[in-house]
């Protein structure tokens, strides 16, 4: 009858497991996949094949046990590393929400918002649509395909027994709150500049006829021309979203 030692057991456990923790861990965190219609039962089973299928195309990782004293910072450096993955996607989507926040106020829509269950804040028309549609080009685009391959990647720019400290600082997350107003801006500058011509001649023409009422007329000609505006730069939405895919898996792709 064979027997098998518990290093036996954990040379064929802990090569899936670990990963199988920072899968999981992305899953756990990253737009899409961590929304409330995705059951944990998916997420965990997914995870699991995902760590399974990556053994062809993943670097020898040492064989850590989960009685060794190491155990603990390895869960730990996993845990981090899947979350810091999950919300450096995470920047594409708010920087897009961003720039629809700013384009609806220049619109004057941000008075129309609603509670989003899937963020549990409040957020307005214009910005939800501008996310929905990132969601939409983040599937078309092969984002989610991007955010598996820089996953498996992530493991050959940080092994395994390595610090969850030093990780975070080789990562510099910190800095990926400027990318957010950087391209939020970017996105929304022609609405921005078109828009607030739309306001300054309003304002010439409130001074050169004030009997003219210009908020009667305001109201309508920004909505109306915000609409226009955003159905003539909606179909550019993409160089944004794929550059910031881009620059948010090269932080783990090395």
């Amino acid at each position: 009858m064979p027997t098998f030692t518990e290093a036996d057991v954990m040379a064929l456990v802990s090569p899936v497991f670990w990963p199988f923790l920072r899968i999981l861990a992305v899953f756990s965190s990253a737009p899409i996949f961590s929304a409330r219609s995705v059951p944990v039962r998916t997420r965990v089973a997914l995870a699991f094949l995902i760590a399974v299928c990556a053994q062809a195309g993943l670097a020898d990782q040492p064989v850590i046990a989960l009685t060794d004293p190491r155990a603990f910072s390895v869960v730990l450096q996993q845990v981090v590393i899947g979350v810091a993955i999950g919300l450096a996607v995470r920047i594409v989507f708010a920087s897009v929400e961003l720039a629809g926040e700013v384009i609806g106020l220049q619109m004057g829509l941000n008075f129309a918002g609603f509670f989003d269950p899937s963020t549990n804040a409040q957020t307005s028309t214009v910005g939800r649509f501008f996310g929905n549609m990132t969601m939409l080009l983040f599937v078309i685009l092969g984002g989610h395909l991007m955010l598996l391959q820089a996953v498996i990647a992530s493991f050959n720019t940080f092994p395994l027994d390595g610090s969850a400290f030093d990780s975070i600082n080789r990562l510099r997350l910190h800095e990926l709150g400027a990318v957010v107003f950087h391209y939020g801006l970017w996105i929304a500058l022609p609405m921005i500049g078109m828009l607030l011509f739309i306001n300054i001649v309003l304002g010439f023409v409130s001074r050169i006829a004030p009997q003219m009422n210009a908020f009667a007329i305001g109201f309508p000609l920004t909505l109306t021309a915000g609409l226009i505006g955003i159905a003539a730069t909606l179909p550019m939405l993409d160089r944004p979203v794929v550059s910031l895919l881009r620059l948010a898996t090269s932080l783990f792709t090395g």
